[in-house]
């Protein structure tokens, strides 16, 4: 009996030596100084999900556009990225704006056509409230602003107008409070003469279908760069001012008091409503003066970080959208008044 429980006890002790030497197999290390983000702490089996690396810092490419046009306006609604309107040729002419509605599904990659605006636009700013597209000014002529606001209802397929804005402006950006679902229109050029831009911030009420004016900016601008970080706060950064200048001014919304703070200038400088979103971070990229750099700014330490890869293609003017934590450059022209092009940038902090 004794032997017996000895050669047992010897196999047992074999047999978890065994499987502890196998399970060594299955663990992946990163390699030295690596950064990698994975969806699982080890490799799946044949059954499961595979695993998702996700390298920080990077930029890739994503499906061309069908039209290629500068100017768009872009929000993510159901889970796809819409570009509306925009101009389609080169130098900005008023035979360029158009009414096109791209939609593309970032998961499938694949374009498809919605239904048209209800005019032709460009330079407009859009947000998405409780799943429906908003779209806020521009221009139907490349030159004159307009104060129109139509929103988009994705059951229906349909466009209804809504309360049109207080001033008429193009260039503006949207940036949404998502606290009480309030859409703040920031800046823009109420005209094409280069003297136009404002320091003009409306704020609109899906709900009442009302507007209310709120502090101005402390510096007029238009074509900036904005988003909301920390949840409290509008941070608006860069932009075109008056006499043709750009500016590197960066400022902060509070949402709670309704005052304006300078904050860390840009050292980059740039206009052109670069592809700018808030992904924990305001991300600036592209633009007029500075047509690949990429740069984020962080509200807590106030200071930019101007040392991010660089977006592969020049951008002027491109739509942009946030999507599952990635920043997707649309369009725009690769050099300033140049032929728009399709091309779709991803942006991965």
């Amino acid at each position: 009996m004794t032997v017996a429980r000895t050669l047992f006890h010897k196999c047992l002790a074999v047999l978890l030596l065994t499987g502890l030497f196998l399970l060594a197999d299955t663990i992946v290390l990163p390699a030295v100084g690596q950064t990698i983000d994975t969806d699982a702490a080890v490799q799946p089996d044949a059954n499961s999900t595979p695993t998702t690396t996700i390298v920080h810092n990077t930029w890739t490419a994503g499906t061309p556009m069908p039209t290629a046009v500068t100017y768009g306006a872009a929000a993510v609604l159901l889970s796809q990225i819409y570009v509306v309107g925009g101009n389609r040729a080169a130098g900005n002419t008023r035979a360029g704006v158009v009414a096109d509605v791209q939609i593309y599904n970032p998961v499938t990659k694949v374009w498809s056509t919605g239904t048209s605006y209800p005019t032709t636009i460009e330079a407009a700013s859009a947000a998405v409230i409780k799943g429906i597209l908003y779209v806020f000014g521009g221009s139907t002529d490349a030159i004159t602003p307009t104060n129109a606001v139509w929103a988009y209802t994705p059951k229906t397929k349909t466009w209804s107008p809504k309360a049109a804005m207080p001033t008429a402006r193009w260039g503006t950006e949207a940036v949404v409070n998502p606290k009480t679902n309030i859409v703040y229109v920031i800046g823009g050029d109420i005209n094409a003469s280069g003297n136009g831009n404002v320091a003009t911030v409306e704020s609109y009420n899906p709900v009442t279908n009302t507007w209310t004016e709120e502090a101005p900016m402390l510096v007029a601008k238009g074509q900036s760069a904005a988003g909301l970080l920390a949840g409290t706060t509008i941070v608006v950064a860069d932009g075109f001012t008056n006499g043709g200048g750009t500016t590197g001014d960066t400022e902060g919304y509070n949402l709670a008091t309704n005052i304006w703070s300078t904050l860390a200038s840009n050292p980059a400088g740039n206009r052109g409503a670069a592809c700018s979103a808030a992904i924990g971070k305001l991300y600036d990229v592209g633009g007029a003066n500075a047509a690949t750099i990429t740069e984020s700014f962080t509200l807590g330490t106030k200071k930019w970080n101007t040392t991010l890869a660089a977006i592969p293609q020049p951008i002027f003017f491109p739509a942009s959208a946030v999507y599952k934590g990635q920043l997707f450059c649309m369009g725009g022209w690769p050099a300033w008044l140049g032929t728009p092009q399709n091309s779709v940038q991803i942006y991965q902090p």
